[in-house]
């Protein structure tokens, strides 16, 4: 039977809890540095409180230590990795190669999407040095990933289903870092992708004017989760390690039921890999949360209006369109219900996002603080602040408990209550006579045994023999209760503590205690080159080899990263294409455009961007400014 995982963000330690209360199977958050997003890191202590609440739900943490590394920074990232095994993380999302080089943790790699994973051969090199999952490129159709599947089946596959997405391939986005010295691959991406630009032709005219011609629409797969089972995935990730709680709570709830849904359907094929129900205060409801509209994107193939040219923005749900215009309100058309408050935006007649708050809500009637210019009937409104959606959310909102069935015996020298779930079994023995029961005691062992308070548990139901007619004080059966509930041991095999990590010493035990020392000529080995037989783009930026470790890994001189040294190459390579997505791709049965190429996308203040159409590979690149 496979195991399902949903795999959930967290920005913090509330956001952690918040996504395990609402049925994520595991989470990834950022330590104080060394993770993509530089604005989301915790201390290691919270980080251990994580795992501490997560894991006897079977539930795991993950911590993204997923950018690349300068020399300088080898020491610290050691320390950290010693930290994270002390925690009991129980794996760790890796893009620099130099992290091969520290293999004395005790820990499991997960090749992190940075890594550019869109190959059977990029994700078979990846499992042969040692990683034990790979996050896959968010480009790839389901097709792609159930070929990789086929091919390379003993690594477990990541899939991004939920959330914001890159232009570009990750790993393969040096805009930032171009333009603004703020690097995607150290965690502080600028988010160029989501400016404006206008696009010209050769000849300096004008195709597009003033849009966010780059700026793609949110990921939202979970109508198609079972497609991306079948193609092979067992990990299903939502991004969001910026976003607050409410986000976690309402996304992650939404694809726990569609999972445990799918899991009804297959009960002989499926399960979830941790334990416990959910049950919630609120009904889950993807269009209620941050968007900026919603795609597929690649996952049947190339398909056209994937990207938000209008604004970067949340533009959030659909509510109706506007009727009928008042001085001081208007009302609209549809069957939602508004609250007081509301944050509500529509697109003007120049397609400029305009937005909103609702002083007061009378039905369908909105009285705005300030009436909004360029309001018209017939304009189509969406709400992006949800008030009611805020405060259900804004309390506690969801209960996770793990049934387990208790049983009751009599033993030689007393009693024995077991609690069995999930295959595992536990058991606690009380000295005590056997003493014969007045009055038949099986409803109140019943309601002793089944007060299990506020531990994760609740009984589902407490076997007793037949025969069974001893008398057992309540405080004998309180006693055993709590010694059956509050045990380690009792944590330690329902999760499965002893089998959660395998130690990365398997894959770099050949190399030398010198080499993984930064100061030391010893850690250009060639050892380490032992793990380079994958054909990579050596001696160009693209390797993103930033520091001794991994240019001894990959057989290099010394580091190429574009951070340290720059370079002539595209400063994005990106699956989406704008020829196609304007409707003038003529290969996929579009127009034949009128323009000259080359194309630019130009900035206000100048700077223009060549597109190249990489037609053989269906793939555009954009190149440093002219």
């Amino acid at each position: 039977m496979r195991q399902l995982e949903l795999l959930a963000p967290a920005k913090n330690l509330e956001c952690g809890i918040a996504a395990i209360d609402h049925g994520a199977d595991a989470v990834y958050i950022g330590a104080e540095r060394f993770g993509a997003r530089a604005a989301a890191g915790n201390s290691i202590d919270d980080i251990r409180r994580l795992c501490d609440y997560a894991h006897p739900f079977g539930a795991k943490v993950y911590v993204t230590v997923n950018t690349i590394l300068y020399d300088s920074e080898l020491d610290a990232t050691r320390q950290l990795l010693c930290q994270l095994s002390d925690a009991r993380v129980d794996a760790i999302l890796v893009q620099d190669m130099g992290i091969i080089g520290m293999g004395t943790h005790n820990l499991t790699l997960h090749a992190s999407t940075q890594t550019d994973n869109r190959t059977p051969e990029k994700v078979r090199w990846l499992r042969d040095i040692g990683f034990r999952r790979v996050v896959l490129a968010r480009e790839l159709s389901a097709g792609e990933i159930a070929e990789i599947h086929r091919q390379v089946p003993d690594v477990e596959l990541e899939v991004f289903v939920h959330g914001a997405l890159c232009v570009s391939y990750s790993g393969q986005c040096y805009a930032s870092q171009y333009c603004f010295g703020r690097s995607a691959n150290r965690g502080e991406c600028a988010q160029f992708c989501r400016m404006r630009f206008s696009l010209v032709d050769a000849e300096g005219r004008v195709v597009e004017r003033d849009r966010h011609l780059l700026s793609l629409k949110d990921l939202n797969q979970s109508d198609h989760l079972l497609e991306l089972i079948e193609a092979g995935a067992c990990s299903f990730k939502i991004e969001g390690r910026l976003k607050d709680a409410a986000y976690v709570k309402n996304v992650t709830a939404a694809y726990s039921q569609r999972l445990n849904a799918i899991i009804s359907r297959h009960p002989d094929k499926y399960c979830r890999s941790s334990l416990g129900r959910c049950t919630y205060t609120f009904t889950p409801d993807l269009r209620r949360t941050f968007n900026r509209g919603y795609t597929t994107y690649f996952l049947d193939g190339r398909q056209p209006a994937i990207a938000s040219f209008d604004t970067p923005k949340a533009i959030g749900q659909f509510v109706g369109t506007v009727k009928e215009i008042r001085r001081d309100s208007f009302n609209v058309a549809g069957t939602t219900s508004f609250a007081n408050g509301d944050g509500l935006c529509f697109l003007d007649e120049h397609r400029q996002l305009v937005g909103f708050r609702a002083n007061r809500v009378a039905g369908n009637r909105i009285f705005p603080y300030r009436m909004p210019q360029g309001l018209r009937p017939g304009q189509r409104l969406y709400r992006n602040s949800d008030q009611e959606m805020d405060r259900l959310l804004a309390r506690p909102s969801a209960v996770r408990k793990i049934a387990v069935t208790l049983s009751l015996r009599a033993v030689d020298d007393g009693f024995e209550l077991s609690a069995q779930f999930s295959g595992a079994v536990r058991s606690v023995r009380v000295a005590a006579e056997h003493q014969p029961a007045q009055k038949p005691p099986r409803e109140n062992i019943v309601r002793q045994l089944s007060r299990l308070g506020d531990t994760i548990y609740e009984c589902e139901r407490v076997d007793i023999p037949a025969d069974f007619n001893y008398f057992i004080p309540n405080s004998v059966l309180t006693e055993m209760r709590r010694q059956l509930f509050e045990s380690e041991e009792f944590f330690d095999e329902r999760s499965g503590k002893a089998e959660r990590r395998v130690k990365s010493e398997e894959f770099a035990a050949a190399i030398p205690a010198s080499a993984v020392d930064p100061t030391s000529a010893a850690a250009n080995s060639s050892l380490f080159t032992l793990h380079s037989s994958f054909p990579s783009l050596h001696s160009s930026f693209l390797s993103n080899i930033s520091n001794r470790l991994a240019a001894a890994f990959y057989g290099e001189q010394a580091p190429t990263a574009f951070e340290l040294k720059g370079g002539e190459g595209p400063l994005m390579q990106c699956r989406y294409c704008l020829r196609y997505e304007l409707g003038y791709c003529v290969r996929h049965g579009g127009q034949r455009p009128q323009w000259r190429e080359p194309l630019f996308l130009a900035l206000g203040d100048g700077r223009r961007f060549r597109l190249e159409f990489d037609c053989k590979n269906c793939q555009m690149n954009v190149y440093g400014s002219e």
